[in-house]
C-alpha cells in the first residue's frame, strides 16, 4: 500500500495502459482521478472500481485544451486537497506518411500526445512545487526512438514527449518533483489492435520482439508504480523501456505458427 493517502491523476485512464495504471494505483491505496475524453468508458471504470472498494472517480477531459487541463488539476485538489502523482498517458494514432498525412491529422496527434502532456504536466507541476514534491510519469514509446514511416505523427509526438520529460525533469529536480517516462514496446491494447489488423501484421510485430509475445498493460502499470514511488527517489529525467527486448534487436526473430 505504497500510495495510501496519495492523490493520483491518470490521463487516458478509461482503457488500456491508462486503466491498468488506475487499477494498480488504486489497489495500493491511492485516490485516483480517471481523466479521459471517453465519458462512457471512464464512468463505467469508476463505478466498477468503486464497487470494489477503491477510491476512484472520473473527470471528463480533453487534454489538448488548456482549460480542461487546468480544471482537471483543480478538480483533483478539490477532491483530495493535494496531488502527488500524474501519469500522462492519453494518446491517439492517425496513420499516414510524409507524402500522405494531412495537416489536420498531424495536428490532432501532436495536440493530444505532446501538447496535452505539456498542458496537464505544467498544471500538475505547479501544484506539486507549491506543496513540496510529487512525481510525473509520461507515457512515451519505443517509437520515440524507432521510426515507423506510416505513423509519422505518432513517432514525432513520442520523440517530443521524451525530450519534454528530460526538460521537465531538469527544471524541477531541485523542487522535489521527479519526472520520468516509460517507453512501452508492443503492448496488448486497443491502440495496438489498430495496427495489428491481420495475421501478417501480428507476425511482423512479434518478429521484432525477442521475448516472442506482447506485453500486458498491467506490466507497464507496475513500472509506473515503481517510478512514482519512493523506491525511485533518485531517478529523474529517464526514459525506461519495457519492450520485450525490442530496442536492442538489430534483426528479426522467427515467429511460431
Amino acid at each position: 500500500m505504497r500510495f495510501t493517502g496519495k492523490s493520483v491523476i491518470v490521463t487516458g485512464g478509461a482503457s488500456g495502459i491508462g486503466l491498468a495504471c488506475v487499477e494498480a494505483f488504486a489497489a495500493e491505496g491511492a485516490s485516483v482521478t480517471i481523466a479521459d475524453i471517453d465519458a462512457a468508458r471512464g464512468e463505467a471504470a469508476a463505478v466498477r472500481l468503486g464497487a470494489e472498494g477503491r477510491s476512484v472517480r472520473f473527470v471528463a477531459c480533453d487534454v489538448a485544451r488548456a482549460s480542461d487541463a487546468s480544471a482537471l488539476v483543480r478538480s483533483a485538489l478539490d477532491w483530495t486537497g493535494r496531488l502527488d502523482v500524474l501519469v500522462n498517458n492519453a494518446g491517439i494514432l492517425e496513420p499516414g506518411d510524409i507524402l500522405g498525412l494531412e495537416e489536420a491529422a498531424f495536428d490532432r496527434v501532436l495536440a493530444v500526445n505532446l501538447k496535452g502532456a505539456f498542458l496537464v504536466g505544467q498544471a500538475a507541476a505547479r501544484v506539486m512545487v507549491e506543496q513540496g514534491g510529487g512525481a510525473i510519469v509520461n507515457m512515451g514509446s519505443v517509437n520515440g526512438v524507432l521510426a515507423i514511416p506510416n505513423q509519422l505523427a505518432y513517432v514525432v509526438s513520442k520523440g517530443g514527449l521524451h525530450q519534454l520529460t528530460r526538460a521537465m525533469a531538469l527544471a524541477l529536480a531541485d523542487k522535489g518533483v521527479r519526472v520520468n517516462a516509460i517507453g512501452p514496446g508492443s503492448i496488448a491494447t486497443d491502440l495496438l489492435r489498430q495496427v495489428m489488423t491481420d495475421e501478417a501484421a501480428r507476425r511482423r510485430i512479434l518478429a521484432r520482439t525477442p521475448m516472442g509475445r506482447l506485453g500486458e498493460p498491467a506490466e507497464v502499470a507496475r513500472l509506473a508504480l515503481f517510478l512514482a514511488s519512493e523506491e525511485a527517489s533518485y531517478i529523474t529525467g529517464q526514459i525506461v523501456y519495457i519492450d520485450g527486448g525490442r530496442l536492442p534487436l538489430n534483426y528479426t526473430v522467427p515467429v511460431p505458427d
